[in-house]
Formats: structure tokens, C-alpha cells, sequence
């Protein structure tokens, strides 16, 4: 027995200390958490928990000083990421990460970080690359740093640079170089594939043909100073042809039916997550617009998954860049302004207006009176009720101004609302038909005060066009109904209108106004009417009161909608059944035949002979001109000369001329 008792003793000081050291911590978790030291604090709450595990209040000031530190160390990193101190911003997301494992949004802070530190290099080769003047390279990076955040200030800055400098260069592909390749052709009813066998010798590009392209396919040509690539645009264009890109420099040509471009044209799916647009007008936009029918609207996740050729994809791009662009907002300060002023006079005599008389009775012993004791009366037995006269000299004057500053944060043609005052309650009751029919009642409240609604407008030109109604209510009297309900009297004054107000701009409205005017006289029929003495005989209460509402209204422009750059706001699309895109159509020097003299040359002067080509390169023959009687074509294939050079010029050589 004795034993057992002295462990039991043990056991209730040791959870005594136990809990005595549990309170300790916290006590000094809560003073580490003030002067704030939140991770030592911490660990004096976790300290706390583990000694008495089942203690809520421990457990909530754990949670308290975890939230609360994770939240300012959160807001602190994104201030820093934002100035661009990557380092310091990665470390207060590590050590949200220390405090609270599963915290997402350092989890989602750090990826960020990363991604912008992989976009920063992407735009340090862009920039390179600009300085070497390799456009294309540099303009590749830039649209993958944007096609991942749309919204990056520099790498809208470095592709405007970049358009700046090469202001019409179009789209390339991988054949850009062999596109670019200056060509001179002139067909007249020739071959289809012998005009592409030419062109073919020229580029160095290959051109395989499907079965059902017409072998004796004929075509005219005539291009002068062009490239390749708009000799096959047009070669494509007129014969109802489409081609295929198989590899660096392989194309397959294909007719341009539905089956065929169902065979061969390849497709991409594209997923564009949308920042400010909804993701199902992006859809309908793209449905209409591009006539895509596999377009995917995820409004939970906002975003819009296309899948089509990858023209439309390209197109597409340029449609969503110009569309998810933020909704303007405003910021209404608004000022209400209620200035009440209320003037009561009272002056005169109040008299009495009514007399009672009642009858005495005689031996005032509280018998009851008789008819006979009616013979006996007198002015002795005829009592008379108090009388009494008050003067009545009142003057009241009040002066009553209510002011209500709301500022409201409102998006475009979104409407806001501002209610200030009360809800007074409206009792309704309804009986249920039948003799045994019972009585209910329900309440519904009205809004009694000044109700302000604005819709802002905004336009391009920073001018706001707001649509305001104001209403102001007041109760006036309570009406009781024969079956005991209470209703209410409620004046109201309404005004709406239409502003349009530049940024900053303030406007002020006034003129409702409540102007009453009360006058009551109490006087003694005769005499109350005699001028200034009446007033002696009677009283009079004048009542004056008006309420007047001013309101002031000033927009300000929080963030307005941007114009876009016209390459952005207008592009080419193609044509209605293909949006193939156009070849690049700035002008070109002229391409100078062997052996002709350049424009303005005088007679005898040197003529360009071309550059020579890499030992590695093949010969290239290019049919120029030649034309002869009849369905066959006469070909001239001497190689187009770049422009006149001093330096490279010699005596015209004798024309060597192939003909077929």
C-alpha cells in the first residue's frame, strides 16, 4: 500500500513540474514572439506542446506566431523579388519552407524565382544576339520568355527593339536561308515540276511531289528581283497546290483539297493561360475568328487549349496577346455631403379651450343625486374644472451637416453601390382562408438613407463616363393598421445622371431639396384675430426646415487599357481558306544579269561578274528568261549577280545562252 501511494505521489509532482515547465515555455515564447524573434519563439511553443500535448492554448499561439511570421516573410520576399534581389527573396521563402514545410506559396515563390532567373538569361543571349545582329535568333528567345509570362516587362521591351530595327522582316521558318535566296524566273506555259526543278537548282532545297499532283500541270511565271520563297508562294498560290515542310530542306508539294491537307498538314496543340481574359470569349473569339473547331475553354483553370496547323497557332498567339490584356479600374472618391438647417418659433398665450361643468352634491355625504335635487340647484352646487393659461415664448434654430467619404475601387462598367443608413423592418401578415384558418407574419426590411450606384465607363483618352443615382430616404411616420401592424412613411428624393470626367477631374451635384414650412396658430375665436393684440389671445408655432444633399464625385484612373502597336493590332491572315503566310515583300536591289550593264552605267564601263561559291557548293543554274513560239519554253540559266561592286568588275564576257 504503501509503496503504491508513494508512487502515485511521484507521478503528480512529476506532471505538476511537467506543467509548470509547459507554462514557462510559453510565457517565454510569448515574450520571444514580441520582440520579434518568431523562430526561437517557436520553439519555445513546440517545447510547450510537447510537455502538454492535450493544451489548446499552446497549439494556438503556435499557429498564431507560425501564420503570422510566414505571411510577413512572404509579403518581404516578394517585395524583394520584385526589386530584383533574387538571393535575399529565395532566402525568406526557405525559411517559410523551415517554419511550415507545406506551405505552398513559398514552394510556388521559389519556382518563380527560378523561371525568372532561366528568362534572364534567355534575354542576355537575346540581347547578344542583337548586338550581332542575328534577328531571328535573338527574336526566338525573347517570344519563349514571353510565351511563358506574357506580361514581362523586358522582354516587351527587347522584341519592340528588336521590331524596331528589323521593322518588316516576317516569320521565319527553318528554310529562311534558303528562302531568302534571290531569284529572277520568267515561264510561259511551262511544265509545273520542270519550273520547280529550276527552283530547286537554285535554293539547293529538294521537292518531292504526291502521286496526284497532274504531271502535265502547266504554269506561267514571270518574277523579277523576287526570292525563292516568293517563287514558291506563288508557284503554290496559283496552281492550288500546298506544301509540306519534311525536313531542313525537303518539301513535299500536295494538292490543296480537304483530303489531302487532312493527310499532310500537321497539327500543334497550343495551351494558353490567360492572365486577365475569360477563358470561354477567348474560345468564342478563336471559333469565329481562326474557324478552329477544336478549341478546349477551361474556365476553373482559365485557360483555352487550341489544337490546329501551326499558322493558326501562330495566329492565334497574336489574337490571345491582344485580347488578355487587364480591365481598366477607377477609384471614386466620392464626398456626400447633408446639410440640415431647421428654424421653430413659438410665441403667444395658450388659453384654454374647453370648460367642464358638473353638478355638486348637496349633503357631500356621497348620496347619489336625484331629479328632485335638480330643483334645488344654484351656482352654489355647479362645480367648474381647473382653468389655466401658458405663455408660450420659444425659439429654436439648428444647423445639422452628415458627411460620408466612401472611396470606391470599382473595374470598367462594373457597377458599385454604397448604402448608408438603416434597414427599417416591415411586418406583413397573412391569414389563411378557411374557419380554421391561422395568421403568420414575415418581415422584410427597407433600406431608409442615402443609397449612391455608379457605373463607371472608361475611355482610351483617360476620360471616365460615370452613370450615378442617388437616392435619399427618410422615414417620415409610423401607420398602424386595423389589424396591429406597423407600417412606415418613407419620403425619398432620387437623381440620376450621366458624367464624363477627365482623370482627377471633381464635379459636384447639389439641389436636392427638402424645404418645409409649418405654421400652427391656437387662438380665441374674436379676439385672436385683432392685429398685434391677437397675438395675446392666441399662439402661434412656425416650423421652418431644409435639407439640402451635395455630392462630390472624382475619378481616379487606377490602370487604363493600352493601345496596342500596330504590328500587334493588325497582321496578315492569310486568305479565307488557308493562312499560309505571305512572303516578305520588301523591296530588293535589282538582281544584274551576266554580261548586262547596270541601270545609268555608261557605255563600256566594267560589268559585275558574280562571287564565286564555296569550293563545297554545287553549281547553280537558274533559268531566267526565254521564251519561244509555241506550247514549249526557251530557257536562259546563267546564276543572278549580286549588286554593282567596284571592286569586283571586269569586261563584259560573250553571252553563253542554253536553249531547249
Amino acid at each position: 500500500m504503501k509503496p503504491s501511494l508513494r508512487t502515485l505521489t511521484l507521478s503528480v509532482l512529476v506532471l505538476a513540474l511537467s506543467g509548470c515547465a509547459a507554462e514557462m515555455a510559453y510565457r517565454e515564447g510569448r515574450s520571444l514572439a514580441d520582440k520579434d524573434q518568431a523562430e526561437a519563439s517557436l520553439l519555445k511553443f513546440q517545447e510547450a506542446i510537447t510537455r502538454e500535448p492535450g493544451n489548446p492554448v499552446y497549439r494556438s499561439a503556435y499557429y498564431e506566431t507560425r501564420d503570422r511570421t510566414s505571411i510577413r516573410l512572404l509579403e518581404q520576399a516578394e517585395r524583394l523579388a520584385n526589386d530584383g534581389k533574387a538571393e535575399l527573396a529565395a532566402q525568406n521563402y526557405q525559411r517559410v519552407l523551415a517554419l511550415n514545410p507545406q506551405n505552398e506559396r513559398a514552394r510556388a515563390g521559389l519556382r518563380a524565382l527560378e523561371l525568372a532567373e532561366r528568362h534572364d538569361k534567355l534575354l542576355a543571349q537575346a540581347g547578344t544576339y542583337l548586338e550581332q545582329k542575328e534577328y531571328e535568333a535573338a527574336k526566338s528567345r525573347v517570344a519563349t520568355v514571353l510565351a511563358e509570362k506574357p506580361d514581362h516587362a523586358r522582354g516587351r521591351a527587347l522584341l519592340r527593339t528588336i521590331n524596331e530595327q528589323v521593322p518588316q522582316a516576317p516569320a521565319e521558318t527553318g528554310l529562311s536561308k534558303a528562302y531568302k535566296t534571290p531569284i529572277t524566273i520568267e515561264f510561259r506555259d511551262a511544265p509545273l515540276k520542270q519550273v520547280f526543278d529550276i527552283v530547286a537548282r537554285r535554293s539547293g532545297l529538294n521537292f518531292i511531289f504526291d502521286k496526284d499532283v497532274k504531271s502535265d500541270a502547266r504554269t506561267t511565271i514571270m518574277l523579277k528581283n523576287s526570292t525563292v520563297e516568293s517563287a514558291i508562294y506563288f508557284l503554290l498560290m496559283t496552281n492550288q497546290l500546298e506544301q509540306q515542310v519534311m525536313d531542313g530542306n525537303t518539301i513535299l508539294i500536295y494538292p490543296n483539297t480537304a483530303a489531302k491537307l487532312k493527310e499532310y498538314q500537321e497539327t500543334v496543340v497550343r495551351t494558353f493561360y490567360l492572365s486577365n481574359a475569360e477563358a470561354k470569349t477567348v474560345a468564342n473569339t478563336l471559333k469565329t475568328i481562326l474557324k478552329s473547331r477544336d478549341v478546349v475553354a477551361d474556365e476553373k483553370l482559365n485557360l483555352v487549349i487550341l489544337r490546329d496547323s501551326a499558322d493558326a497557332v501562330r495566329l492565334a498567339e497574336k489574337i490571345i496577346a491582344t485580347q488578355d490584356q487587364p480591365e481598366p479600374e477607377v477609384m471614386l472618391d466620392v464626398e456626400i455631403l447633408e446639410i440640415k438647417r431647421s428654424r421653430l418659433l413659438e410665441l403667444g398665450v395658450e388659453w384654454p379651450n374647453t370648460v367642464g361643468l358638473s353638478v355638486l352634491n348637496a349633503d357631500k355625504k356621497g348620496t347619489p343625486l336625484t331629479l328632485r335635487d335638480l330643483d334645488f340647484i344654484n351656482r352654489n352646487y355647479i362645480g367648474i374644472s381647473p382653468l389655466g393659461a401658458n405663455i408660450n415664448l420659444k425659439k429654436t434654430d439648428g444647423d445639422t451637416n452628415l458627411l460620408a467619404s466612401p472611396r470606391i475601387r470599382v473595374r470598367n462598367k462594373e457597377k458599385a453601390k454604397v448604402v448608408i443608413g438603416e434597414k427599417v423592418p416591415v411586418i406583413t401578415t397573412t391569414v389563411s382562408p378557411g374557419t380554421q384558418g391561422f395568421a403568420y407574419e414575415s418581415v422584410s426590411y427597407v433600406d431608409v438613407g442615402l443609397t449612391l450606384n455608379a457605373e463607371p465607363t472608361i475611355y482610351l483618352n483617360n476620360e471616365v463616363g460615370i452613370r450615378i443615382a442617388l437616392e435619399v430616404s427618410n422615414l417620415i411616420q409610423q401607420i398602424q393598421t386595423k389589424s396591429g401592424t406597423t407600417a412606415y412613411q418613407i419620403g425619398t428624393r432620387q437623381a440620376s445622371t450621366f458624367l464624363q470626367l477627365k482623370d482627377g477631374e471633381n464635379q459636384v451635384l447639389a439641389g436636392l431639396i427638402n424645404n418645409e414650412e409649418r405654421s400652427t396658430a391656437d387662438r380665441v375665436p374674436g379676439l385672436g384675430d385683432i392685429p398685434i393684440l391677437g397675438r395675446l389671445f392666441g399662439s402661434q408655432v412656425d416650423d421652418k426646415q431644409k435639407t439640402e444633399i451635395v455630392l462630390s464625385i472624382t475619378p481616379h484612373l487606377v490602370r487604363n487599357l493600352q493601345r496596342p502597336e500596330v504590328s500587334a493590332a493588325e497582321f496578315s491572315a492569310g486568305t479565307e481558306a488557308n493562312f499560309r503566310r505571305k512572303p516578305d515583300v520588301t523591296p530588293r536591289q535589282q538582281v544584274v544579269l551576266p554580261g548586262a550593264r547596270p541601270a545609268g552605267a555608261a557605255p563600256g564601263a566594267a560589268v559585275p561578274l558574280p562571287v564565286p561559291a564555296p569550293a563545297t557548293s554545287a553549281p547553280q543554274n537558274v533559268p531566267l528568261s526565254g521564251t519561244q513560239p509555241g506550247p514549249a519554253s526557251s530557257v536562259t540559266a546563267p546564276p543572278p549577280l549580286p549588286a554593282p561592286s567596284p571592286a569586283n568588275t571586269v569586261q563584259p564576257p560573250a553571252s553563253t545562252e542554253r536553249k531547249e
